[in-house]
This record gives structure tokens, sequence and C-alpha cells, in this order.
């Protein structure tokens, strides 16, 4: 497949095998049993790879289908406000948010306005990115968050260095996620480094699938 031609379309069941080895793309099954095509990248080692998602560059049904999931898995928590986290968990999140039945939700930034206090921000860095920047929030949302059940959403959770970033900015305000949202759950690493912020976190996180880490084989990649 040509790099514009992922993330466009939602396969039926069964489409596509789901055991190794993978030559150059990874299917993922929803919870309906339907079916997407992710990328498959290689990591800087060369032997190891993983699925990729870039949720804003995809077709409007595949956004709509993975928010569907998503706010699924979270309405059970009596969520009263979605938090989004730049730049690519804002798309996710206003969609959850409309979907949960909020007519707005609460996205943090990485630009910073002249309103904004240093004492509400942290460092943040991410997979994709690699250069560090710094995570905000308006201090004039806070009144929307203070004493209500937020759900913190991002399109992937990889490493897990942006929700932990997230997370110690909403802690500086006090505010404590009941539930921690993503359509793709990229391997595991994200474990260990949740935990070690708090060990109560990693089991708050609910995401629409699941991809592992591949190594390569003669014939493709394998998991």
């Amino acid at each position: 497949m040509k790099p514009h031609e992922f993330w466009q379309d939602i396969h039926p069941p069964g489409s596509f095998d789901v055991t190794s080895p993978h030559p150059g793309f990874f299917p993922v099954t929803l919870d309906d049993g339907r079916q997407l095509r992710l990328p498959i990248r290689p990591l800087a080692d060369g032997e190891h790879a993983l699925a990729s998602l870039i949720v804003n560059q995809a077709s409007f049904a595949i956004v709509e289908a993975l928010a569907d999931d998503l706010a699924q898995k979270l309405e059970n928590f009596d969520i009263d406000v979605v938090v989004g986290l730049p730049t690519l968990g804002l798309t996710l999140a206003a969609e959850v948010a409309k979907r949960l039945g909020h007519s707005r939700y609460v996205p943090l930034g990485t630009s910073r306005k002249f309103w904004y206090l240093d004492a509400l921000s942290v460092p943040m860095s991410s997979i994709t990115t690699q250069q560090e920047k710094r995570l905000y929030i308006d201090p004039r949302m806070l009144p929307l968050l203070e004493g209500r059940r937020v759900a913190l959403v991002d399109d992937v959770i990889s490493s897990g260095t942006s929700i932990v970033a997230g997370l110690s900015l909403l802690a500086a305000s006090s505010i404590e996620p009941v539930v921690i949202g993503a359509a793709m759950l990229q391997s595991d690493r994200w474990v260990e480094k949740l935990a070690s912020a708090d060990t109560r976190w990693p089991d708050k996180v609910r995401g629409v699938f699941r991809t592992p880490m591949l190594k390569k084989t003669g014939d493709g990649w394998h998991f």
C-alpha cells in the first residue's frame, strides 16, 4: 500500500490473517470483528518495529469507528469532562466527548498563550516528535475540571511519556482522572512508565485495540 492509502478503510471481519509473519502492514481487529490495516514502522535498531496510527490522517469513517468504540469503553465511568492530549489526541478526544453526550471538551496544548501560567505546565516529549516541549492547560478551563470525573484521552499510548506528562499536569491542579483512554495501546512499554508514576494507573487504561512489538524475520515481521 502507498503511505496515503492507510487508515482509510475498515474491512469486514476475517479479511486479513492476524498470525505472523506480516510483510508490510499489521491488521488489527475491532470488538465487532471489523479490521483495520496499519503500516509497520521499523525502529532504529532495524530489528524491531511497531504498527503505526496517525489519527488525523485517517478517514472520517475510521475516526468515527475508533471514537464509537472508545466512548463505549468509557461510558461506564460516568465521565463529566474529557481532556485531550495534543496533538493527535485532540481529534479523538473531541469525538469521544460528543459520543458521551458532552457539549465540549478540554484540550491541553503545547503552544503557550500569554495568559498561561508556567506553574501550570510540564515538560513533554513523545515517540513521534522526540524534541521536548512543554504541555500547558489553560487556567480558564480549570473550573470545568475541578471536582469532576475526568477522562484523559490520547490517540496512542506507546512509551507512556505523553500520558504521564498529562497526568502530572492535571495533578498540579489537584485533578485526578478516573480513566485514561486511547485508540491504540502500542506494545506494553507504557505499563512500566505509568506504574512508576502511580501503580494504579495501568489498570485505569482503556484502549480500542492493542498492537505488539514486532521482530524482523526473513519473510516479514512477527510477534
